[in-house]
């Protein structure tokens, strides 16, 4: 029998990963509800022949078993509570809290165990980022001493809606854009956070007080590794990709670098893993290949199988991008005055 689906909220293009793996793997999309019928939800609907919903209560039918969510940040844990007193599992574009209680909040649902929730953090199904994963487990690196990370964003202001400027709804360049990389430091070391020292700044926009568009973080893991993760809202309007991403690792035994999107040498699929250790020269590792996408990886979760990540993972992760952003140091330059 085919899996009915649906979305409440399409704020952001994100969800259209999940919408064209559900696809794939022969669901039907019931509707889509966005109250602004927005630019972004009548080209999904075009695309792929879903009706725009004026309500949110047809997604109440009880063929409707998974909502997938790009709604504002700031609503998300709304949908989520939504999704629970209705009995439907959901897929969420992240965040999927933007503060402390929103993250209480999620803590309960998932606690109450009545529904599966799914966060789009793609990052672990990278196929040169599993390649690393392989070899980190498998020792080619040694241990892991640090761990760097830097994902800078073209922000393109007049493309974006007025919420995102809003650290209110949106949550701030923190919650919203570190929520990846700290993913990744727990996947890929097997470690936990520990703690987290982070700077937010301002240099520009300054009709958007609570905007803030550049900020770092130096995180300590339960086992020892140290991290440095850096981004900010400064590509280039003429950049060739949305961000140059890469990721550094250093190991006793070796290192590797990571080009992800940025790097004009990058394959494809955009991406480049390079390696050198002790015992062998330079070299490209050839990437992973990723069994599942993570909607499959979602779907598993759904059917009780086993799951690459899980509600663990998205706790764990959630609450370091709180932490991160509840402790950061503030810092504005904006009308070049250092405060």
């Amino acid at each position: 029998m085919s899996i009915r689906f649906a979305l409440y909220g399409c704020q952001h293009g994100h969800i259209a990963t999940f919408v064209d793996e559900m696809m794939a793997e022969g669901a039907e999309c019931a509707g889509i509800y966005e109250p602004e019928r927005n630019a972004l939800a009548r080209s999904l609907a075009q695309k792929h022949g879903i009706p725009l919903l004026d309500s949110a209560d047809v997604l109440q039918d009880e063929s409707i078993r998974i909502i997938g969510s790009s709604a504002v940040n700031g609503d998300k844990i709304d949908v989520i509570e939504w999704c629970e007193r209705h009995g439907k599992h959901v897929m969420l574009d992240k965040p999927a809290v933007t503060g402390r209680g929103g993250l209480d909040r999620l803590e309960a649902v998932i606690a109450r165990g009545r529904i599966q929730i799914g966060l789009l953090l793609t990052e672990r199904f990278r196929p040169a980022v599993a390649a690393l994963k392989r070899e980190i487990d498998a020792g080619t690196l040694g241990r892991i001493v640090g761990i760097t990370m830097r994902k800078p964003h073209r922000l393109l202001p007049a493309t974006r809606h007025a919420w995102h400027f809003s650290k209110e709804r949106n949550g701030g360049i923190i919650i919203d854009l570190f929520v990846h990389d700290f993913d990744l430091l727990r996947w890929l070391t097997g470690q936990e956070i520990a703690s987290v020292n982070s700077l937010m700044a301002k240099h520009i926009l300054p009709e958007h007080p609570t905007f803030y568009d550049t900020a770092c973080a130096q995180v300590l893991l339960d086992g020892g590794t140290m991290a440095q993760l850096y981004t900010d809202w400064h590509t280039p309007e003429r950049s060739w990709t949305w961000g140059d991403c890469r990721l550094f690792v250093t190991g006793t035994e070796g290192c590797a670098e990571l080009r992800l999107n940025g790097d004009p040498s990058c394959d494809a699929i955009g991406e480049v893993y390079y390696r050198i250790t002790h015992g062998e020269p330079f070299v490209r590792v050839e990437p992973e290949s990723v069994k599942v996408t993570i909607t499959r990886d979602f779907l598993n979760r759904i059917e009780g199988k086993a799951s690459l990540l899980t509600h663990r993972d998205i706790i764990a992760t959630s609450r370091a991008t709180v932490l991160a952003d509840e402790n950061a140091t503030l810092i504005h330059t904006v009308n070049d005055e250092y405060e």
